[in-house]
Parts: structure tokens; sequence; C-alpha cells
């Protein structure tokens, strides 16, 4: 689409912090203002406006306002039922990639068990959720309980947070390393490192394959997302 505005501004209101162009409210799909409630949300999102297109008739994507699709996914998809955001992002407990450990050779087993079990300690610490390990290719299955302790932790979350745990949870196939990231208790570089250790590894052995190259790079950028959109919505 073609750029039709010339300045993308924020507007203090009772409600919270309004998106403008050239003065007029933003509007999501439902026809509703875009609102946010942090104010550095709000800046980055005119931010984001702001630079697409270049200037008035530019070209730009939807591409382009990454942060902004969040904030809409958040207040018109999740705000009013987010059982099912909820359910979604809770389900990878059951299959969590830091609970699947390689058989050989030795070296990964041994990289595996260093950088991911501190995690699953971290979440069993944290959550009351002790996740049970299995190696090779076969499924184990997961402790209800264990299982409900973290559904309760990512029915906590707040909107914004279960929106950014939307992208990254099933970038990283792990649901601990994305309560670890909603948290704060690791950055998205990481949580990446981390999830994409297994191809990371494999390309140290064997060299760089093209095609995981773009995946990982797609992975990054979804998790750095995720990040950022979380860290925007706590406070001022």
């Amino acid at each position: 689409m073609k750029r039709f505005w010339d300045t993308a501004s924020v507007e203090w209101t009772e409600q919270g912090h309004r998106i403008l162009l050239d003065g007029k409210p933003m509007r999501l799909p439902s026809s509703a203002p875009l609102v946010v409630g942090p104010a550095r949300l709000a800046r980055a999102i005119a931010e984001e406006w702001q630079s697409a297109g270049g200037e008035k008739g530019g070209e730009m994507s939807f591409k382009d306002t990454p942060l902004t699709r969040l904030a809409g996914t958040a207040l018109e998809r999740i705000a009013p039922d987010p059982s099912v955001t909820i359910d979604g992002i809770a389900r990878y407990g059951e299959t969590d990639l830091l609970c699947y450990r390689a058989e050989s050779p030795e070296s990964l087993v041994q990289r595996q068990h260093q950088q991911w079990q501190p995690w699953l300690d971290w979440a069993a610490r944290a959550y009351d959720a002790p996740l049970r390990i299995a190696t090779g290719v076969g499924y184990i299955k997961q402790h209800h309980d264990t299982i409900s302790a973290l559904r309760r932790a990512v029915a906590a979350l707040d909107v914004d947070a279960l929106a950014g745990l939307g992208i990254a949870v099933p970038a990283l196939g792990s649901l601990v390393l994305g309560l670890a990231l909603a948290a704060g208790e690791m950055d998205a570089n990481t949580a990446y490192t981390l999830g994409a250790l297994d191809e990371l590894y494999q390309a140290e052995q064997w060299g760089e394959d093209y095609e995981a190259t773009d995946r990982r790079t797609s992975m990054l950028a979804d998790i750095d997302l995720a990040a950022r959109y979380i860290d925007l919505t706590r406070g001022d």
C-alpha cells in the first residue's frame, strides 16, 4: 500500500496512548482506535509508521509495522478470550524441546545437558513444574500436575506477553524458554541459541545449510520481535 500520511504521533487520552496519523486516530480492523497503555510502546509504534514507506506516497508493507500487528493481536484477538491463546501456548509444555535429548554423539549429549538442564531446573523451581526427559525419538508423557502448573504460569501473563509468546514459543519449540524470556530471565539471543542448539551443532560439524540458515534467521527475527514487544509493554 502507499503511505498516505506525513506524520505519525502519540496522543495521551484517559484510555491510554492513542496513535495518530496526521492527527487522526489509527484504527484497528474492527474500526476501533489503536490505544495502548505503555508510552514506550506507543512511541515505538508511532516510529514504525513514521519510517514505513519513507515518505508520503512511498510504498509500504505491513511487514514494516510488526509491533503494530502484535498490539492489534493483543487487543482484538487475545483480549476478548485469552483462554484460546493460553491453551495454544501451554500445549508446547507437553512436547517441550528441552525435554528431548540426543543419544549420541557424546559432545551433543553433553551440550544439551549443560545448556538445557538449568532451564528445566528453573521451571521446576519457578512454577513447581518438573519436566521429564526422553532420549532418542520416543515421546514422553509429562505429569498432569506439571502441565497444569505450566498452564497456570501462562494464564498469569497479561495479553501483551501472550501476544509475544504466541510467536516466540512456536519459533523456539519450547514453552520453558518462552516463559524465561517473558520473565526477563534471558534475552532473545540466549533464547535463540538454546532453541537452535541442535541445528547450530550440526552446522559446526558439517557446515552451513542455506535452508537451515534461512530458517534460523526467521526464528531469530521472531524471537527478537517478541522480546522487544514484551519489553516495551513493561512500564514507561
